[in-house]
């Protein structure tokens, strides 16, 4: 009911949504500098949501508080029912996201960094997965390539299988389509929407173009 509270007091009612993401006066600030002002949005469960705003515009910061990474100065977060500043653990195996600005470890070849995120988040069937992967984002050439000797955009692909091991119902993507050329970019993609499609998973898309 709505008298009902959790146990940090704040009501039920607010986590008891169909969205799969809800943010409330979201603010992050640096000592003197605002990152992220103020926002309110929500990312309804199935929906694809794009988070638009060039470089510096507080994007990646968004994210990372959606992740539990960096705390929100003020504001609040739910995703999939839980609230991120008391409960996130019940709800981060649930959710994965892609970054070019993260780096996997440069020595472990792709299949080794693929395997390692996998048994960390409990998948069984891990050699299945990654062959599912492989073939989905064309990795096959180099599953077996150091990390650190990828280009850009393979680097962005393997990102994205990373991303996409666990089937999250909650997925954050950070400019997912950065150093792809035109028709991978466009694969990626139709990938993606065939995954929201098949899985139902809510997609937030951080970026700064407009046209994508």
């Amino acid at each position: 009911t709505a008298g009902w509270r959790s146990r940090r007091g704040r009501p039920y009612s607010w986590l008891m949504t169909d969205y799969a993401i809800k943010a409330e006066g979201l603010t992050k600030r640096f000592g003197a500098v605002t990152a992220v002002s103020g926002i309110d949005f929500t990312v309804p469960r199935g929906a694809v949501v794009g988070l638009l705003g060039g470089n510096g515009a507080g994007k990646t910061t968004t994210i990372a508080m959606l992740l539990g990474l960096l705390l929100p100065t003020a504001g609040r977060i739910a995703v999939l029912g839980a609230d991120m500043a008391t409960d996130r653990h019940a709800v981060l195996a649930r959710m994965n996201f892609s970054s070019p600005y993260v780096d996997l470890p440069h020595r472990l070849t792709v299949r080794e960094n693929l395997t390692v995120y996998a048994h960390l988040y409990g998948l069984a069937g891990v050699r299945r997965r990654i062959a599912e992967l492989a073939e989905e984002l064309d990795l096959a050439r180099f599953l077996d390539r150091p990390s650190g000797n990828l280009s850009a955009g393979q680097k962005t692909r393997v990102a994205l299988a990373k991303a996409l091991l666990n089937r999250p119902e909650v997925l954050l993507l950070d400019e997912p389509t950065a150093s792809l050329d035109p028709d991978t970019a466009d694969r990626i993609r139709s990938g993606l929407e065939r995954y929201r499609r098949e899985s139902g998973a809510a997609v937030l898309l951080a970026s700064h173009n407009m046209q994508e």
